[in-house]
């Protein structure tokens, strides 16, 4: 693989109830991202509104050809000449909404957009609960964009626990990999590191992933931390809990080296899972 290096940049957010504010704020900071000379900028998850209330939500989004968010970040990536992947936002879908990503290439056009597949539906130890799925659809494919220096993988947020997806897009060509995330500040603490971490190392990728961080509006609390995670597992950006940019050369040679040296793609084989039942002890013989 020919080594390219390109500069990549997370935006971090505090989304709030004003899809315009929020509209504002992203493409001030993707702005600000390629100012300081980035070539790729990813926003994160719900990046137009960060909003638990359904019937709220509902009123506020709509589809993705009217979304004000996507619009502005289309224009900005075609002012600047800069690739932006929008983390993501509401879109209806149906009697749902769907939360769905955007790769935007240089021109300001859709190169590609990609639909949550793992909905978030759980009940934390300090009392959060959350049901995805009472709101959103989830998707059902698996999606690879090009980018002027490779192929990128697109999830979202919850789908970084589910290792199977990472394999199967690295296995298809994806050098890069993202989970742009609205991470809870408890569920962050104990695994957003290890996590990205173990993504990069398990596929000798790149992990790209903007986060939401601090006290929203709506009341949730976001962990922040937006991430960029070589193919090797080190941490080459992190940011903290407020809003604004991070910055990270990436060096596409070292996904070649990274595989060469732990081919772990190369070296997996399927298997079969056996489950073997105890057997009951004999009983010793009387005397």
């Amino acid at each position: 693989m020919t080594s390219i290096r390109f500069k990549a940049a997370c935006v971090q957010m505090r989304s709030g109830r004003d899809p315009l504010k929020n509209r504002d704020a992203a493409a001030a900071l993707v702005r600000e991202a390629a100012a300081q000379g980035a070539d790729f900028v990813q926003t994160p998850e719900m990046t137009s509104l960060v909003c638990r209330d359904r019937a709220e939500l509902f009123d506020k989004v709509g589809p993705e050809e009217q979304d004000p968010t996507l619009a502005a970040l289309r224009e900005v990536a075609r002012e600047r000449g800069v690739v932006v992947h929008l983390g993501s936002i509401a879109v209806k879908d149906g009697d749902k909404v769907a939360n769905r990503a955007f790769l935007i290439g240089q021109d300001g056009g859709i190169v590609a957009s990609y639909d949550k597949i793992h909905l978030y539906d759980v009940d934390l130890p300090n009392g959060e609960s959350w049901r995805e799925s009472a709101t959103y659809t989830g998707g059902d494919r698996a999606v690879l964009a090009e980018t002027p220096w490779g192929w990128l993988g697109l999830t979202i947020c919850y789908d970084v626990r589910f290792a199977a997806l990472y394999k199967a897009l690295a296995e298809n060509g994806a050098s890069f990999l993202s989970a742009p995330a609205a991470f809870t500040k408890q569920t962050g603490e104990a695994h957003w590191h290890v996590l990205h971490r173990a993504r990069a190392i398990e596929t000798g990728s790149f992990m790209i992933s903007a986060a939401q961080g601090g006290l929203h509006e709506d009341g949730r609390e976001t962990y922040g931390h937006s991430l960029i995670v070589d193919p090797w597992g080190r941490v080459l950006a992190e940011g903290g809990t407020e809003p604004g940019v991070i910055l990270a050369e990436i060096d596409t040679g070292l996904v070649a080296e990274a595989r060469g040296r732990i081919p772990t793609l190369k070296n997996a084989r399927g298997f079969q899972v056996e489950a073997v039942a105890a057997t009951a002890p004999a009983k010793a013989a009387s005397a």
